[in-house]
């Protein structure tokens, strides 16, 4: 795996969902450059059991980061159409309608790729065709992008593994104080902490 943290964040070009149900077909994280800071994640699949947990429940803090000047943004392999399904789909029936961050369609896989979170490779078999080893989906990726489009932070657990809001908005929050008062964050830093 490569280590992206110090390094300019891959740009894209890719169609997402945003505000719920508005198809665009040129986002790129480069609309926040010089403006916000930008919390970008990957996930594995729309319509499954664990990714609408952590959808939601980013969805449910946004004002935290908002506060923060943080953009929420996700990611994963799945199309704009299955995207939009899903943002379309009652929450108490698998979907989860009232997300109103931008979902990037990486149908392609190229952007899971160029973060390295995809969890298999491209290779040629004996025939000379192109395959796919391994599982065509991405990792639970997690990058912290600052105003510069330097990736601060990121975290990659496996499909199984949620991860955790409350530590997300620390490191967020870790990052800013940092970059405000040229100070180091030591282990289990908070906020409100001298």
């Amino acid at each position: 795996m490569a280590v992206l943290v110090g390094k300019k964040a891959p740009l894209f070009k890719a169609k997402a969902v945003i505000n719920g149900m508005q198809i665009v077909k040129d986002f790129s994280l480069e609309q926040f450059i010089g403006k916000k800071y930008v919390m970008f994640f990957f996930y594995p699949l729309d319509f499954s059991s664990l990714c609408p947990t952590e959808i939601i429940a980013f969805q449910n803090r946004i004002s935290e980061f908002e506060e923060r000047n943080c953009k929420i943004v996700g990611c994963s392999v799945d199309s704009h159409y299955s995207h939009l399904a899903w943002l379309q789909l009652e929450q108490n029936k698998g979907g989860i309608m009232g997300v109103k961050y931008p979902l990037v369609s990486d149908f392609s896989k190229t952007i899971s790729r160029n973060y390295d979170v995809l969890a298999g490779y491209y290779s040629m078999n004996d025939d000379g065709e192109e395959i796919f080893i391994g599982t065509p989906e991405a990792y639970r990726g997690l990058f912290l992008i600052d105003k510069k489009g330097i990736i601060r932070y990121e975290s990659i657990t496996e499909m199984g593994i949620g991860r955790s809001v409350d530590e997300v908005l620390r490191m967020i929050d870790a990052i800013q104080f940092a970059d405000e008062t040229g100070n180091d964050c030591p282990v289990d830093w908070m906020p409100e902490k001298k």
